[in-house]
């Protein structure tokens, strides 16, 4: 091939621009931040793929003939040809015959790549590893050049995926299965014959090379302007979606639209200047998940936008949810069907009438021209009975019916109904009954739902499960297995025979009816909801009342169950959150409510560490920029969620002090201004007898955190030394804690009595770098070992909770080779956690589980 010294000169020499109409090859800016790949099927003189790169303002091209593989063992051929410009990526249509690389084109799959290294140096050495996040092509995936044979002029190059989790045995299926246009949904059939074409472009040579540079360079500009327009804007902040209330019947009149109800995950997209950015219901960041949704979003003609939708897989029975699952595990297309937009260019909606914002969000989404991978989601208005009866005739789930005139309000709302064809409903796996198969490892879930903080025993399902299904599951249950029932009852039959399990993951289940005792009778396993957190499944209880035709807005008689929330105010968890739009961190925009929904999520990682622990709380009701004042004492008027025990002080005085148990307490708290929990290091079954020790190394602000992290792994192996195991926990500010978990045994005087001697011990061997006393003169440069968090009635930061501080930092349980290539002790935020927790990271998930006292032999080797 020619040299490419000239960024795109061999693209230029190769076509004549008075015959074509495709763009002259000019380099242009390249996107911020992520950088965009893509795939183009193309079939020419004979059918091949085209895999491009966008690197330095071109895209970096390869021609794969039989397209990519999921199989780590296939090696496809991927011919590198000539750098394209940018705006070439967005071609889909046809090249009449006769002119270079004449036939079809479709875009077949596109997205964002992650290099690993650096890519000019790979392009040059012959070796370019990276991450694909596609909607077909995910995960690790490598590009490795051939050794040329004499006389070869092309460059080969080879197209292999690397061994992980998206990786698969049947490789092929990949292209066998993906067979239509990720933008359009066509067929290549479709695409050469023009059916659909919208804003697809067709080049002809048939137009002057000055009317073609005409054409190319007013789209040019115009895309320049739009960019340009967005790049200052702020995405909108994440907002809880609005949720419908189950009923029996549809309700009557035409001040009702009805909606298909999608079997999926529902989705938060906000839109800005640095693209977008796909939320679940409960504010986890899933734009990773769905990739081409996000690059399709970041192409809307608007400064920023926030919508509402759900998202679906298409299988060949329609959209269901065991699809959706699968295209998340596989790569295979799925589709945002939009229904609301909440934000448009900075001003809300949301208190503008349904039909005028549904208005708003078709205009917006016919700029995206035809697209498979974004949809509005249509409506009927009025005969909502008989857009059930044809929804049930057609397999689908149910209807959504929505007030035409009401406002968008977060939390359950009885403007938004749901009727649904047959009941489904999700439900949290407490345990399984064993199976006498041969190779299945259970017979039935045994579920429930969260009813005043206790899990109500529903049944079990015993249907519906796929041998993937079932080895899966399998997985998951090995590291959540527990000796008594979660439930706060169940049957003699099932305690006799039943496998309990920690209760946090959720099951969707179709089923028949409830029995007289309220379980499930024919239940079948539709999959699981990560999106979805246990503690807030509660039984869905159809109201048998509906609506009656009225001139105006419908109106339904108020119920205990299913009320509405003061003007201005949500509920997490069924606690109401009043002023939840109040800045609690100024600079991070961290309102109220999403403070209470990050409780709610975090509850399952920090409970076991900090439920039924005396508790203080610093409280800053009006957020931390204003007045913050530390509590330990429970006063009146407190929520029953925030627990009290009394408890002897060493005055002879009792006082009732706070502890929380579920995670109702911890969105209790954070409804009474709460941004700290600081925890006893005992529990109020044992206060006496602690269950963990504390090492806060505090330094002085001249000491660099690299000298700190360096104390905390030499205090790590002191303790190792005598047989302690340790934990690392990054405090929000600027220290470390060392915490080793401990088996109620010693006492407060021995415990501290040993804290002490290990400090003590490392200050008299290096007393440049430490000390063991609380003299602010004497700790002028020194790392201070806080030994006394070690005594009845002190307390140490929780871990998981937020700090009243700038930026909104979190306590962070990590790892001790996570901690080697942290920069400071106050990086993680709220949305890292969230990450953490959807991904599985737990540091500390072996803290419970250490079995380690302070024997007279650990007493002894430090003097005691």
């Amino acid at each position: 091939m020619a040299a490419r010294s000239e960024p795109l000169s061999e693209y230029n020499r190769r076509r004549d621009f008075t015959r074509t109409r495709e763009p002259r090859g000019t380099v242009a800016r390249g996107h911020q931040g992520r950088k965009r790949f893509l795939v183009q099927k193309h079939d020419a003189t004979r059918l091949h793929f085209d895999f491009r790169l966008e690197w330095e303002g071109v895209l970096k091209s390869w021609a794969v003939t039989r397209g990519p593989s999921l199989d780590p063992e296939d090696k496809r051929l991927a011919v590198r040809t000539e750098d394209h410009p940018l705006a070439y990526g967005d071609f889909e249509g046809t090249i009449p015959e006769g002119e270079y690389g004449g036939g079809t084109v479709m875009l077949w799959d596109t997205g964002w790549w992650e290099p690993e290294g650096d890519p000019t140096e790979g392009l040059k050495k012959g070796k370019l590893s990276f991450r694909l996040y596609g909607s077909r092509m995910q995960g690790g995936w490598a590009l490795v050049r051939m050794r040329p044979q004499r006389g070869e002029k092309r460059e080969n190059w080879l197209l292999v995926k690397q061994s992980d989790g998206h990786a698969r045995e049947d490789g092929d299926t990949l292209v066998e299965d993906q067979v239509t246009s990720i933008r359009t949904g066509r067929t290549m059939e479709e695409i050469a014959a023009g059916k659909g074409e919208g804003q697809a472009r067709v080049w002809h040579s048939n137009r002057s090379t000055a009317a073609n540079l005409k054409a190319g360079a007013i789209a040019e500009s115009v895309d320049r302007q739009r960019r340009r327009s967005r790049t200052s804007a702020k995405a909108p902040s994440f907002r809880p979606p609005q949720l419908a209330t189950l009923v029996t019947k549809a309700p009557a009149g035409d001040d009702w639209l009805s909606e298909v109800k999608f079997d999926g995950y529902r989705l938060i997209c906000a839109v800005g200047g640095d693209g977008a950015r796909c939320y679940t219901r409960n504010g986890l960041d899933w734009t990773g998940k769905f990739p081409a949704i996000a690059s399709a979003l970041a192409e809307l003609d608007c400064k920023s936008a926030l919508i509402d939708g759900e998202v679906v897989a298409l299988s060949q029975e329609g959209s269901n949810f065991s699809a959706l699952q699968k295209a998340l595990k596989t790569g295979a297309s799925t589709r945002l069907y939009a229904f609301d937009l909440i934000e448009l260019d900075g001003k809300d909606l949301s208190r503008k009438p349904l039909v005028e914002r549904k208005a708003k969000l078709k205009a917006l989404l016919d700029t995206l021209g035809v697209t498979a991978t974004v949809q509005y989601s249509e409506h009927v208005r009025g005969n909502s009975a008989h857009v059930l009866a044809a929804m049930c005739r057609a397999g689908q789930e149910g209807i959504l019916a929505k007030e035409a005139n009401a406002a968008y309000r977060s939390g359950r709302t009885r403007s938004w109904l749901k009727v649904k064809c047959t009941k489904r409903q999700e439900f949290v796996i407490g345990g399984y009954t064993p199976s006498s198969k041969k190779g299945r490892p259970f017979a039935s879930l045994l579920v429930g739902t969260f009813e005043s903080g206790k899990l109500v025993y529903r049944g079990g399902v015993g249907t519906g499960f796929t041998g993937k299904a079932l080895e899966e599951l399998a997985a998951l249950f090995a590291g959540r297995r527990r000796a008594t029932p979660p439930f706060d009852a169940v049957p003699r039959e099932r305690s006799r025979d039943g496998v309990w399990l920690k209760p946090d993951l959720v099951a969707e289940v179709d089923f028949a009816e409830f029995t007289d005792d309220g379980h499930i009778r024919h239940g079948s396993f539709q999959g699981l909801r990560e999106d979805k957190e246990a503690r807030a499944v509660k039984l869905e209880t159809p109201n048998p009342t509906t609506a009656k035709a009225k001139t105006g807005t419908n109106k339904f008689p108020a119920t205990k169950s299913a009320r509405r929330t003061p003007k201005g105010e949500d509920e997490v968890l069924g606690i109401r959150i009043s002023n939840p739009d109040r800045i609690l961190f100024q600079g991070q925009g961290i309102s109220k409510i999403d403070l209470a929904r990050y409780y709610a999520v975090v509850a399952e990682r920090m409970l076991p560490l900090a439920a039924d622990h005396p508790l203080s709380l610093v409280r800053c009701p009006q957020g931390r920029q204003r007045k913050c004042f530390y509590q330990k004492h429970a006063s009146d008027g407190f929520p029953n969620d925030i627990r009290e025990v009394p408890i002897e002080e060493a005055s002879g005085e009792t006082k009732n002090y706070m502890y929380l148990h579920g995670a109702e307490g911890l969105v209790a708290a954070v409804q009474m201004g709460t941004l700290e929990f600081h925890i006893w290091g005992s529990t109020i079954d044992k206060l006496d007898q602690p269950d963990r020790l504390v090492f806060d190394l505090d330094p002085d602000p001249s000491v660099a955190f690299a000298i700190v992290k360096h104390a905390a792994a030499a205090l790590r192996d002191e303790l190792g030394g005598i047989g302690l195991t340790s934990f690392a926990l990054v405090t929000g500010g600027k220290g470390l804690h060392v915490v080793v978990p401990l088996v109620r045994r010693a006492a407060w005087d021995e415990v501290k009595r040993f804290a002490k001697a290990i400090a003590q011990r490392f200050a008299d061997r290096d007393p440049d770098q430490f000390v063991a006393t609380m003299s602010k003169a004497k700790r002028k440069g020194r790392i201070f070992i806080d030994w006394l968090r070690n005594e009845r009635g002190a307390t140490a930061i929780a871990p998981y909770s937020t700090r009243a501080r700038e930026g909104g930092p979190i306590a962070t349980p990590v790892g001790w080779g996570e901690l080697e290539a942290l920069d400071a002790a106050n990086t993680f935020q709220m949305a890292d956690i969230l990450k953490r927790i959807e991904s599985d990271t737990d540091p500390w998930r072996e803290f419970g589980k250490a079995r380690q006292s302070l024997t007279k032999k650990v007493l002894e080797a430090v003097g005691g």
